[in-house]
């Protein structure tokens, strides 16, 4: 069986999707991944066999195209305004945003753009003939490439937001570039959406009408080694700070909440351990002693060993912990994270704010509650539990192999 993987220029959005790529391989089939060139080298470094095409709209632009909108609209929910869509500067006034120059001298390029890849996609396609295409919720080409083909089409979701959200928090963009009415599809509705990998349990279950293949979680958040203080006995609570790189590029300066939670969390009587880039860590000044502070170690490494994790409400982070029985505070500046952050809490299994409402205080009792009630380790528990008994990757590959060859 030949299966086509599309995804978007964003590690996160596929990140889930790697082991699918590992179990298909391992079990005789061919994969592709038709890819942004940004992600060539990651998926190369991750074993599967990237196929680059243009990449036409970044997620950021779009992110903040769907911010402005709704700041005109009254449903921004930050009492700031959002960045500028195209310089992503602070704005004074949402008239700053010149709505119809944008319309006529930025918007159709990138939607040529966006043509190109989606006419690379199923160029590609029709040559290499996949039997199934699976794609991550921002990559569209991968839908239309498999109906050009006319073969099954799976959406591989990364985490507890479905096909049939809100508008305002829906993970699956538009049809920028009118690229399906061009292939003779009409226009571009969810309803296309007829399969989607679920990996979540039952309690957070995304919202969606299409054929759920269910399918455990497999954490994926990148390899390095793992360190040798991981295997010894933790002393005092530990709690993992991690932070998202792109949230300041599409909300601003109030989104590098960094700084100030390390310096909430090094008050507490805990362990902290915080993991970000680079970039990030050279932001965060002298840090107390006690605190360690790592490059881009993988999660699925450290959160075993924590008793608490603070976040921005990232799906794989958010899955991640699930997974590792831990409880959670999601801190949240976009939709598709408030509504991860909101279920969470909802499941018992963490806490939840809003990044306006990321008070000193407000951080700091969150996480001393999550540490003293025994009720949102329990939770989190269940949820782990119920993630192992869900099925494995092999499973979801014969779900695959039924969808290419139906009885």
């Amino acid at each position: 069986m030949r299966v086509l993987f599309t995804v978007s220029a964003w590690p996160t959005h596929y990140a889930s999707m790697i082991p699918m790529g590992w179990a298909l391989q391992a079990m005789g089939h061919e994969v592709r991944v038709l890819c942004p060139p940004s992600q060539a080298a990651q998926l190369t470094g991750a074993g599967l066999i990237p196929v680059p095409v243009p990449a036409g709209m970044d997620v950021v632009t779009r992110n903040c195209l769907q911010y402005y909108q709704e700041a005109v609209t009254g449903i921004f929910p930050f009492p700031w305004l959002p960045l500028h869509p195209v310089t992503r500067e602070p704005m004074t006034s949402l008239a700053d945003f010149d709505v119809e120059d944008y319309r006529r001298t930025v918007e159709p390029e990138l939607a040529r753009e966006t043509g190109r890849g989606c006419d690379a996609a199923v160029g590609f396609a029709r040559r290499w003939r996949p039997d199934v295409v699976v794609h991550d919720p921002t990559s569209l080409e991968g839908l239309l490439a498999a109906k050009v083909c006319g073969v099954p089409a799976v959406l591989s979701l990364w985490g507890p937001v479905g096909t049939d959200e809100l508008a305002h928090n829906q993970v699956v963009p538009n049809d920028f570039s009118g690229a399906f009415p061009r292939y003779g599809f009409g226009e571009f509705s969810t309803a296309m959406i007829e399969h989607v990998v679920d990996p979540c349990p039952a309690p957070l279950a995304p919202r969606t009408k299409a054929n759920r293949l269910p399918v455990r979680y497999v954490p994926y958040n990148g390899c390095a080694p793992a360190p040798d203080w991981l295997l010894e006995p933790v002393r005092r609570p530990r709690v993992c700070l991690t932070w998202s790189t792109a949230l300041a590029t599409m909300i601003g300066p109030a989104a590098g909440l960094l700084p100030h939670l390390l310096a909430v969390l090094s008050e507490m009587d805990c362990e902290v351990v915080v993991t970000a880039t680079a970039r990030d860590l050279t932001g965060l000044g002298p840090v107390p002693s006690s605190v360690r502070v790592l490059e881009r170690l993988p999660l699925h490494l450290l959160l075993p060993s924590c008793a608490a994790v603070v976040h921005h409400g990232g799906s794989g982070t958010a899955m991640t912990a699930l997974c590792a029985g831990v409880p959670q505070l999601a801190i949240t500046f976009l939709a598709e994270t408030t509504l991860t952050g909101a279920r969470l809490a909802a499941a018992g299994a963490g806490r939840h704010l809003m990044g306006h409402e990321a008070t000193a205080t407000a951080v700091h009792d969150g996480v001393a509650a999550l540490l003293a009630s025994p009720r949102y380790r329990v939770a989190a528990g269940h949820l782990a539990a119920e993630i192992r008994l869900r099925p494995t990757m092999a499973d979801l590959v014969h779900d695959l192999e039924k969808l290419a060859v139906p009885a």
